[in-house]
C-alpha cells in the first residue's frame, strides 16, 4: 500500500502542468531523434545536458526520461521505412520491417511497433514500481566493500559486454577512470593531474565529456567518414493491423517483454542480446516461416521492439537502485542526476523520493504519450528523414558548442570538448566502446571512496572484501564476468574442430 501511495503522490508532481509540458516536449523530441538515423538518444541526452542546467531536477529528469525513450520507440520508424537503423536497438526491427515496408505493408510494421512498444515499457514501468523500492531497500544494508565491488562489477560488466573486444572496453574504462582522477583529491586536497591549469581544478565537467564523446564526435565522424548517401523512402500505407496482424502480434508482444525485462535489471549491457533472442525465439515459433527475409513477418518486427522497450525501462532499476548504468544513454542520465548533486543509489529512494516517484509516475504517463504520438504522427517523423545531413550536423555541433559554453563562459572548456570529440572520433574509428569512459568517470571517484571506507574497515587488510558474504558473491561474478566468455568460445573452438 506504500508504494501506491508514493506512487500516487509522484503522478500529482509529475502531473502538474509544467512537468507535463517537460515530459511531451521530451518524448516529442526523442521521438524525432529516434526517427533520425545515426543520432540515438545517447547523443540527444548529452547534447541537451547543458541546457537544462538552470530547469528544477525533477522537471529536468523527467525530460530525459521522456527523451530516452521517446528515441527508443523513434527508432522503428527509420528502420521500417528505410532500413536504416536510428539506434542499434532497431537493427534487428530493420530486418523484418523493411521487407514489410516494401511489400506495402509499412502501416502495420509501423503500429504494431508503436502499440508493442507501449505495451512492454507499461509492464515493466509497472515491475520497475514493484521492485525497484524492494531492491533499493536491502541494498540500504550493504557497507563500503559490496558498495566498491558493486562498482567493481559495474566497470567489468560495462567494458567487457558494450565493445566488440574486453581489451578495448576495459582501456576505454581505464582513460575514464584517469579522467575521473584530474582535479582535487577527496582527502587530501591536492591537485592531481591538473598540469598547473586552474580550471581543471575542480575536475572535467561529466556533461563536457558526454557532450564530447557522443554529440560531436558523432558529427564529426559523419563529415570525416561518410560519404553521401542517396536515401530511398518506402511509400507510406495507411497505419493500421488486421485482425490477423492483432491475433500474431500479441504473444510476440508478450514474449518480447518476458525477454527483456530480465536483460534490463541486470547490469549486462545494451539491448542487442535481447531483440536478437526475441527475434530467433519469434522464427522459431512461427507457423510459417516463408515470410521471414521475404515478404517480412509481423512477429519479427513486434517481438524485438517490445524486448527493446522492456530492457529499457527495466534498466531504471539498476540505475535508480544501485547507481548502475547499463548501456550509453543510462550512462549519461547517471551523469545529468550527478549534475544536480543526486547520487542514484539505496539512498535515493529515502533522499530524494518526490523526485523518483515523479519520475516514476512520469514513465507511465509518458509511454501513453508516446502511443498517441507515434501513431497520428508517423508521418510528420517521416519528413524529417529529408533533412539534408550537413545542416543535421552543423546543428549539433552549434547546440553542443553553445551548451558547454553557456555552463561557465570559459574558452578553455570548448577548447576541451572539441579534443574530446576528436578522441571520440579515433574511439568510434577503431571499435572503443565509449559508454566505458563515462562510467568510469563518474564510478571512478566514487570507487575510489569506498576502497579507501573499505580498507579503512579492514584496518588495512584487503581480507575485509572475502570475509564479507555479498562482497564475496560480487568477486565470483566479476571473475565470472572476465573469464567464463573465454571459456566458452574456446570450448566452442574445440567442438567445432572435434
Amino acid at each position: 500500500m506504500d508504494i501506491f501511495n508514493l506512487l500516487m503522490q509522484g503522478f500529482a508532481t509529475a502531473a502538474t502542468p509544467v512537468n507535463l509540458l517537460w515530459c511531451f516536449v521530451g518524448c516529442a523530441l526523442g521521438t524525432a531523434v529516434g526517427v533520425l538515423p545515426g543520432i540515438g538518444p545517447a547523443v540527444a541526452v548529452a547534447m541537451l545536458l547543458p541546457i537544462t542546467v538552470k530547469v528544477e531536477a525533477t522537471a529536468s529528469m523527467i525530460f530525459f526520461a521522456g527523451i530516452y525513450y521517446g528515441a527508443m520507440y523513434g527508432g522503428s520508424t527509420t528502420s521500417i521505412l528505410l532500413n536504416t537503423p536510428g539506434e542499434t536497438a532497431s537493427m534487428v526491427t530493420a530486418m523484418e520491417g523493411n521487407k514489410m515496408a516494401k511489400s506495402g505493408r509499412a502501416g502495420a510494421a509501423l503500429a504494431t511497433a508503436a502499440i508493442g512498444s507501449f505495451v512492454a515499457g507499461t509492464i515493466a514501468t509497472v515491475i520497475v514500481t514493484l521492485f525497484a523500492p524492494w531492491v533499493a531497500e536491502y541494498a540500504v544494508k550493504l557497507g563500503p566493500p559490496e558498495y566498491f565491488m558493486l562498482m567493481l562489477l559495474a566497470f567489468t560488466t560495462v567494458s567487457a559486454v558494450l565493445g566488440k573486444s574486453t581489451l578495448r572496453g576495459l582501456t576505454a574504462l581505464f582513460i575514464g577512470l584517469a579522467v575521473g582522477l584530474v582535479g582535487l583529491d577527496q582527502i587530501s586536497a591536492q591537485a592531481r593531474y591538473t598540469g598547473g591549469v586552474p580550471e581543471l581544478l575542480d575536475g572535467i565537467e561529466i556533461v563536457l565529456v558526454a557532450v564530447g564523446l557522443f554529440a560531436v564526435a558523432e558529427a564529426l565522424h559523419a563529415v570525416l567518414y561518410e560519404g553521401r548517401v542517396v536515401e530511398d523512402q518506402n511509400k507510406l500505407s495507411k497505419v493500421y493491423m488486421t485482425g490477423a496482424d492483432w491475433r500474431r502480434s500479441i504473444p510476440a508482444w508478450l514474449r518480447g517483454t518476458a525477454i527483456g525485462v530480465p536483460f534490463g535489471c541486470i547490469p549486462a549491457g545494451g539491448t542487442e542480446i535481447p531483440t536478437f533472442l526475441s527475434y530467433a525465439a519469434e522464427k522459431k515459433m512461427a507457423k510459417d516461416k516463408s515470410e521471414f527475409g521475404n515478404q517480412g513477418a509481423i512477429e519479427g518486427v513486434a517481438g524485438p521492439e517490445a524486448a527493446n522497450n522492456a530492457t529499457v525501462t527495466a534498466a531504471m532499476i539498476p540505475l535508480l537502485t544501485l547507481g548502475i548504468p547499463t548501456s550509453n544513454t543510462t550512462a549519461i542520465l547517471l551523469g545529468a542526476f550527478q549534475n544536480y548533486g543526486i547520487q542514484p543509489g539505496p539512498q535515493l529512494f529515502s533522499s530524494s523520493s518526490a523526485l523518483v516517484w515523479a519520475l516514476i509516475a512520469s514513465l507511465y504517463i509518458g509511454n501513453v504519450m508516446l502511443l498517441v504520438l507515434n501513431l497520428p504522427l508517423v508521418g510528420l517523423w517521416v519528413k524529417l528523414l529529408k533533412i539534408p545531413k550537413p545542416y543535421l550536423y552543423a546543428g549539433i555541433l552549434i547546440f553542443a558548442t553553445v551548451g558547454v559554453y553557456g555552463m561557465r563562459q570559459s574558452a578553455f572548456d570548448l577548447f576541451l570538448l572539441y579534443a574530446i570529440g576528436v578522441l571520440g572520433v579515433v574511439m568510434r574509428r577503431f571499435d572503443f566502446p565509449t559508454a566505458p569512459v563515462i562510467v568510469g568517470m563518474i564510478l571512478g571517484p566514487l570507487a575510489e571512496a569506498q576502497l579507501r571506507n573499505a580498507m579503512s574497515m579492514g584496518e588495512g587488510s584487503a581480507v575485509v572484501f572475502v570475509q564479507r558474504p555479498v562482497s564475496l558473491v560480487l568477486i565470483v561474478v566479476v571473475i565470472a564476468v572476465l573469464v567464463l566468455p573465454r571459456l566458452v568460445k574456446r570450448w566452442s573452438v574445440r567442438v567445432n574442430l572435434a
